[in-house]
């Protein structure tokens, strides 16, 4: 019996070394792994927009980019020259009106016929700071463009829209039509900025959740770009 537990403790022993002995193992990614994880993205983006996580909060956002607008415009319209037609133009999707509530339902998804229907339903929430932002310049004397990438017929809806969300008083509405759908929002909106231009407006604040929103001349004497991670637009 003695010789057997001599053994069984010599064989542990000479197991317990040999697996010392070993290289340790490795774990071998790809390249292509140094790409963010598309599904903690998308729980960073949730932590974000409802401000309980360590990423920012979308409403402080979106309420800071608004009073540096709203204090630019004071300061703007204090030396405002006689005659002079100044301009606010946003965009309004992310920027005025808030898509989340469709983007939740598709798990951050685009779905060109759903998001039509929805579209069409005029139920979209304002983003409040922007919001805000449409009483000031009105209350200033600022007049207000709506430049969106949404169609033409789309039109009665996004004014509906507009509407019930507490935007009124606004000078046009500018919305694709069948030879604008082909082009690039950089394409597009510069060349409605420049028909504001032509009507003797001047552009002072330019206000989109898009670079695409804020590129391309005319420029603005100020543009301002708004968070959003929920999708890109070129």
């Amino acid at each position: 019996m003695w010789h057997r537990r001599l053994a069984l403790v010599t064989f542990v022993c000479l197991t317990m070394v040999a697996f010392a002995q070993q290289p340790q193992m490795q774990q071998q990614k790809l390249a292509g792994e140094a790409i963010p994880n598309l599904g903690v993205i998308k729980s960073q983006i949730k932590h974000y927009y409802n401000c309980d996580g360590t990423n920012g909060c979308y409403e402080a956002d979106l309420e800071e980019q608004a009073a540096k607008a709203i204090d630019f415009l004071k300061q703007r319209t204090s030396t405002r020259k006689p005659g002079e037609k100044l301009a606010m133009v946003l965009d309004i999707d992310e920027t005025s009106l808030s898509n989340y509530a469709y983007y939740s339902l598709t798990d951050f998804g685009y779905e060109s016929v759903r998001f039509d229907m929805w579209a069409l339903s005029a139920d979209a929430p304002p983003i409040a700071p922007t919001l805000a932002l449409f009483n000031r310049a009105r209350e200033l004397g600022v007049h207000v463009f709506f430049i969106t990438g949404r169609s033409d017929m789309q039109r009665f809806a996004t004014e509906q829209n507009l509407l019930r969300a507490g935007y009124k008083g606004w000078e046009h509405l500018y919305l694709r039509t069948a030879s604008d759908l082909k082009k690039t929002a950089s394409q597009y909106k510069p060349e409605v900025r420049e028909k504001i231009v032509r009507q003797g407006y001047k552009i002072v604040l330019n206000v989109g959740d898009q670079e695409s929103d804020l590129a391309g001349d005319p420029q603005a004497e100020m543009s301002l770009k708004l968070p959003n991670p929920f999708y890109y637009i070129p």
